[in-house]
């Protein structure tokens, strides 16, 4: 690492489903094209929850699976559709898949002397702290939107994260695979990475960083 960079950035900031997970969206896709559900419906739904919809209540810890699950189904009904909700978060919860080459590179980030964080918008379930433990022992810092009551794409969740990292949001680098959740960040200071595939976001953190983080 030069010394230009290390004055520049000092941490990392992930996202998980998308992006240190495999993404969740084939998993929603397939549930809709198999329950007789139009493409990206519940994206739609959603996006037209807004900030006090079901699913950021979700997100933020407002309402618990049982109580997500009735809201979002009425939602669903009040547009035409029927869906399970039980069904669907089970779908995503099987997603969470690591991305061997992603956590790879974050050990090398932690290595090479950066602060890496995970930034994830998340509910709660019986089995997600046993699910996530050996994930959190990867991170200097672990913030699901849930246990905090704030969720991507308030500012204040970036706010959050660059206080628990100790670094202001113009030393650090931010990878998420949704542009709306880029842009706060951006908006903020931060460099950000918009993440697809594995390989281009960390190659593109190896032209950053000029740290070594592929594993071939």
């Amino acid at each position: 690492m030069t010394r230009t960079t290390e004055r520049r950035f000092r941490a990392v900031i992930f996202d998980l489903g998308g992006v240190v997970l495999e993404s969740p969206l084939p998993a929603i896709a397939a549930y809709e094209t198999e329950s007789g559900l139009p493409p990206r419906l519940v994206a739609r739904l959603v996006v037209e929850g807004g900030a006090d919809g079901p699913w950021a209540r979700l997100e933020r810890g407002e309402l618990d699976a049982q109580a997500f699950g009735a809201a979002f189904e009425q939602q669903a009904v009040g547009a035409g559709y029927r869906l399970d909700s039980a069904s669907l978060l089970g779908r995503i919860a099987e997603a969470t898949v690591v991305r061997a080459p992603m956590l790879a590179a974050i050990r090398r980030l932690r290595v090479a002397g950066l602060r890496v964080a995970a930034l994830t918008n998340a509910w709660a379930t019986p089995d997600r702290p046993s699910r996530m433990a050996p994930l959190r022992r990867e991170f200097d810092c672990f913030i699901e939107s849930f246990r905090v009551g704030m969720h991507k794409p308030e500012p204040q969740i970036y706010e959050l994260v660059c206080r628990r990292l100790h670094v202001p949001p113009a030393a650090a680098i931010f990878l998420d695979d949704l542009g709306g959740h880029l842009k706060p960040a951006r908006a903020m200071g931060m460099t950000t990475i918009k993440v697809g595939g594995a390989a281009p976001a960390i190659a593109e953190l190896e032209r950053l960083l000029d740290v070594p983080l592929s594993t071939t």
